[in-house]
């Protein structure tokens, strides 16, 4: 019986040691010691040049399934069944992001895209790569620049997810299960070498330009909905004309806007980029009343990326959509509903960019980075770290490595976060309700905008990592009595690193808007 008893031990101590080496490998940091930070602080004006790309990251989707009780969810339990497209014998699923664990993409609606913008004032090169994913993480960010061969020139590479709910998982979250990963590593390999050739290719596609900036504050907020109080919402749309300064012809647009792109919602099954698809066409190729165009597009390569959309700003299923020619109004999700919303935000944008603000011909870029380590607090990210699901960026015991930026061309800012950040920390208007979990004032003050300098102030969302939600600390509320008379816990804290982010994030931040002046 003892003998039983100490080889039974013995196993036991033998499988606790395995996972311990197994949990410990998946927390390892991937690339030790590195850090992003630089400054460069810039003085005069010095003619620009740009370079556009836009290279496709569309998954292949080989097989195709039937869904026998209309959930969206692939379980073979229920009786769904498969075609075999490729013949390999068994199905290939390609996971998709955003809602639930299950969606099995059934097709491809429109191509993914790594499009690029390059920006050059003849001393520092920046690259933005506008992606369509859910998110890329701060490791995989790191990968790409590693592999950008040196002759490039870059600076500094910004990769900034578009946030679209309909592709791929690129995060790990929406697997066959919620303790089963839903990465493809060779997927994950291809939009790695795919964003490598769209920067190289936008290098080589360099061009003297002069920039054209414009803005649209108001005309967008109907398709909005904030499902979380405060009422703040990031409604603006912000917009970059680049033109070659010596032909005139627009080479490419930088389009800037904060909502999820989640307007088809949970149940559609089709690769698809969302509303950016239709926004950047109408943009690039003009938009069409059936077969009739009505507005001219710029040309060129159109990039989209996102703002402050926690809170959460979102085109919600209860939300109408109208279309801006028939105003035949679209409330389930559905693709009439996405390119309505991108033909209304392509006409906006085209419009104003009919009349810019301002014009930089020569400028200097001014540019701050800083790496920031921020405690993983969430118990369900601490899990999903250790089993190898969640694809992060691990740095040391239960932390996380981030980095954010902030940059100037003339009279443009630019502030880079690396989650869905509220509102109310870009914006102003945080409060402290009664319910709140920490009795405290609100800490992300003053406004991140508050500090940006110049006449137009960017900024991106979802860059350079997703780490989740950024809540404002005064509002963060998962035990009862809750927020607001809520009968239960808001949603967004299941989905993010804790309730110190907010706080140390805009702390940063704010140190580094200081120092960019």
């Amino acid at each position: 019986m003892r003998k039983l008893l100490k080889i039974s031990g013995l196993i036991l101590l033998l499988i606790i040691v395995v996972l311990l080496i197994w949990f410990a490998s998946n927390l390892k940091d991937r690339h030790p010691g590195y850090r992003a930070d630089m400054e460069i602080i810039a003085g005069g004006k010095r003619p620009l040049k740009a370079g556009f790309s836009a290279v496709p990251v569309t998954p292949e989707v080989p097989d195709r399934w039937i869904d026998i009780n209309g959930d969206a969810r692939y379980n073979p339990k229920d009786g769904d069944t498969f075609t075999d497209g490729n013949g390999n014998g068994r199905f290939d699923p390609v996971w998709i992001a955003g809602f639930g664990n299950r969606r099995a993409a059934n097709g491809i609606n429109d191509d993914l895209w790594a499009r690029t913008m390059i920006l050059d004032d003849g001393k520092t090169r920046l690259a933005i790569v506008a992606l369509d994913a859910i998110g890329f993480m701060n490791d995989d960010v790191i990968d790409v620049r590693n592999s950008i061969p040196a002759d490039a020139g870059i600076t500094y590479t910004i990769i900034s997810s578009t946030h679209t709910h309909q592709g791929p998982d690129l995060l790990g979250l929406w697997g066959k299960s919620f303790i089963r990963s839903g990465v493809s590593r060779e997927y994950m390999e291809y939009v790695k070498s795919q964003i490598v050739n769209s920067v190289i290719s936008a290098v080589s596609n360099l061009r003297p330009v002069r920039l054209e900036l414009s803005e649209d504050m108001t005309g967008a907020l109907h398709m909005v909905k904030d499902t979380r109080e405060p009422q703040v919402f990031d409604p603006g749309l912000r917009m970059i004309k680049v033109v070659d300064s010596e032909n005139g012809t627009a080479i490419g647009s930088l389009l800037a806007w904060a909502n999820h792109p989640e307007t088809l919602w949970g149940k559609n099954l089709l690769i698809t980029s969302d509303f950016p698809h239709y926004f950047r066409e109408g943009v690039e190729n003009g938009v069409f009343f059936r077969d009739s165009l009505v507005k001219k597009g710029i040309g060129g390569t159109a990039l989209y990326v996102n703002g402050a959309i926690g809170g959460l700003m979102t085109t919600h299923p209860s939300l109408a959509v109208a279309d801006p020619f028939t105003r035949e109004e679209f409330t389930e999700p559905a693709f009439d509903k996405a390119e309505a919303q991108g033909k209304q935000l392509a006409l906006l944008a085209l419009n104003a960019m009919d009349q810019p603000g301002d014009v930089i011909d020569s400028a200097a870029i001014s540019l701050i980075v800083r790496t920031v380590i921020l405690p993983l607090d969430n118990n369900l990210f601490r899990l999903g770290a250790a089993l190898g699901v969640l694809n992060g960026s691990t740095t040391g015991w239960m932390k996380m490595r981030t980095e954010l930026s902030v940059f100037t061309i003339g009279p443009v800012s630019f502030a880079t976060l690396p989650g869905e950040v509220y509102p109310e920390i870009i914006n102003g208007g945080t409060e402290s309700p009664e319910g709140r979990d920490y009795l405290i004032e609100p800490v992300e003050v003053p406004s991140v905008r508050d500090r940006m300098q110049g006449k137009y102030k960017f900024v991106f969302g979802i860059t350079n990592d997703e780490i989740g939600y950024i809540i404002p600390k005064s509002q963060w509320d998962v035990r009862a009595p809750f927020t607001y008379n809520r009968s239960r816990a808001p949603y967004g804290e299941e989905n993010s690193l804790g309730p110190e982010t907010a706080v140390i994030l805009h702390r940063n931040l704010m140190e580094m808007l200081a120092g960019i002046k």
